[in-house]
């Protein structure tokens, strides 16, 4: 009779899908730490330098991960655009009116500017980037600017928002729901979930149709 094989040892190296798990929670650490630095200090007034030391890392290990200071920046301002961009394409494919649906996607995007990375959108301009990373955040403004004037059209379509300038409106309501990327208190007595609950209604309330 063969001698029984002993059974294999485990492996004290990690499994490829363990070694990029372990890449994207580091990356994503590093990710967070930079966001929030960048909002409550501004840009300009963060170094890579702080963000490491906040982490207990080296800069290097920054580069790895990130890049330069202004690609952290535009990984941080997609991040908040991408999260926007889906709540829009989310609100386009729900059942009901154009009100209903736009509703849903004003919701969503207040909630998204009282989260680090929507901040992050608010309180950057073009002019902390260079003309090929200002481009790109321009452009991706632009594309979910275009989703919610789509929605109020759709809602003048069916009857349910009244005729309103498309453009102005779009401007007004996403000027209004930058704002709490400005001042909402995450310590405050409201949730976010209620302060967009109470803009959003607001806002809903001068666009439905009058008798």
């Amino acid at each position: 009779m063969a001698p029984r094989l002993a059974s294999a040892a485990p492996s004290p190296f990690r499994s490829r899908e363990e070694r990029e798990r372990d890449r994207e929670e580091k990356r994503e650490a590093v990710l967070r730490a930079a966001v929030r630095m960048f909002n409550a200090r501004g840009f300009h007034a963060t170094s890579l330098d702080d963000v490491a030391a906040s982490l207990g890392i080296s800069k290097p290990t920054i580069y790895h991960y990130l890049g330069n200071k202004e690609q952290v920046l535009i990984e941080c301002v997609t991040r908040g655009l991408e999260l926007l961009s889906a709540a829009a394409d989310t609100a386009r494919a729900q059942p009901g009116d154009g009100l209903a649906r736009l509703r849903s996607v004003l919701r969503s995007y207040a909630l998204v500017m009282m989260d680090d990375f929507g901040r992050c959108v608010v309180r950057t301009g073009d002019e902390f980037l260079s003309p090929e990373g200002a481009a790109l955040f321009r452009a991706r403004k632009r594309a979910i600017d275009l989703s919610i004037r789509a929605l109020i059209e759709d809602g003048i379509a069916d009857g349910s928002i009244a005729p309103v300038d498309v453009r102005m409106t779009a401007f007004t309501l996403a000027g209004a729901l930058n704002w709490p990327g400005r001042w909402h208190d995450p310590d405050g007595p409201l949730t976010p979930s209620e302060i967009a609950d109470a803009m959003v209604d607001i806002l809903i309330g001068g666009l439905a149709p009058r008798a």
